[in-house]
């Protein structure tokens, strides 16, 4: 295991300096200037030619990426040129709220796909599995945003069971040292705001923790159905061990080893997921500041918070084999 992991950290390092040279060029190639996009309707060739001088935007693209490259190597990701703020402060000040709404995502997605593939599989051809599979294409095709309107509507607006917008009560004060607000309360043990903030994030969990549920429904289901037919499972039954014995330590255990590629596939997705459906929710400032970084033309905002992902992607993502995800989303 360790092994794997020094090979994966060793492979980040040429993945990150691709990716830098991509969005680094695909930003400046973008129309437009952020010379233009900061000054609007006062925009003259005279201050767009100083702004360009002042920001380095005139320099050939080879010295401007490998300015760049030499901030990168200090830890430096620049100064955003619209807010004029150190991006990675910035970044740093958003990133909470991601990471906690794509965790209790993947947590509500991992507890409940698991039992109910397993139960549907254990319940073959049965109302229960159908109802599974109905479940899941429709988890897989129905669009996040619709069902985030769709949940907002039923148990915000309509039954007032849960609050529709924010990370916590707008008329909260409590101060938040690390900005991860759950566990910002679990160290000052103010039970009150974690159940404030536990419930806020109840409805975007469910809405973007949907398509990876069905994805770990689906798999769970498949393995399940391919194991439980496997000679050592015969062989322990024959030996009179008890049902629930088997279940558990021969078919479960084994079916669990393509669930969990399953699973850190999942968890790059819905952690790059959880940027761009922030917004509808409102509760995720991630996405505005990528709209913002975007419309202002920022290009070191831009691209720190487009390659910001990549770690992500490859570390969650485990060696996929092929056969593991045959059947995932067949009707045996």
């Amino acid at each position: 295991m360790l092994r794997y992991l020094v090979r994966r950290l060793l492979l980040l390092v040429p993945i990150l300096l691709g990716v830098s040279i991509l969005i680094f060029f695909w930003v400046r190639a973008l129309p437009g200037s952020p010379a233009d996009a900061l000054l609007g309707e006062r925009a003259t060739p005279a201050l767009v030619k100083q702004y360009r001088h002042l920001y380095g935007f005139d320099r050939p693209i080879y010295v401007q990426y490998w300015k760049y490259l030499g901030t990168l190597a200090h830890g430096d990701l620049g100064v955003s040129i619209a807010d004029h703020r150190h991006v990675a402060r910035e970044i740093g000040d958003r990133f909470p709220a991601t990471m906690e709404l794509a965790t209790a995502a993947m947590l509500f997605s991992i507890v409940l796909g698991i039992p109910l593939g397993f139960f549907a599989a254990k319940r073959h051809g049965g109302l229960f599995d159908q109802s599974s599979l109905v479940v899941s294409l429709f988890g897989i095709s129905i669009p996040i945003f619709v069902l985030a309107i769709l949940l907002k509507y039923a148990f915000a607006v309509h039954w007032h069971l849960l609050p529709s917008v924010g990370r916590i009560d707008i008329r909260s004060d409590v101060r938040h040292p690390t900005n991860f607000y759950i566990l910002d309360a679990l160290l000052a043990h103010d039970w009150h705001t974690l159940w404030d903030v536990l419930k806020h994030l109840v409805l975007p969990s469910i809405a973007l923790g949907s398509i990876p549920l069905a994805v770990i429904m689906r798999i769970t289901r498949a393995a399940v159905l391919d194991v439980q037919n496997e000679d050592y499972v015969r062989t322990a039954r024959a030996k009179g061990l008890p049902p629930l014995t088997v279940d558990a330590r021969h078919v479960l255990r084994n079916a669990l080893l393509p669930v969990s590629t399953i699973i850190g596939l999942q968890t790059g997705v819905t952690r790059r997921r959880a940027v761009p459906r922030g917004r509808l929710r409102a509760r995720q400032p991630d996405r505005r500041h990528l709209v913002r970084a975007h419309q202002s033309e920022d290009p070191l905002l831009v691209s720190a918070l487009r390659a910001r992902v990549t770690p992500d992607m490859h570390l969650c993502t485990p060696t996929a084999r092929p056969h593991q995800l045959q059947g995932a989303f067949s009707c045996p």
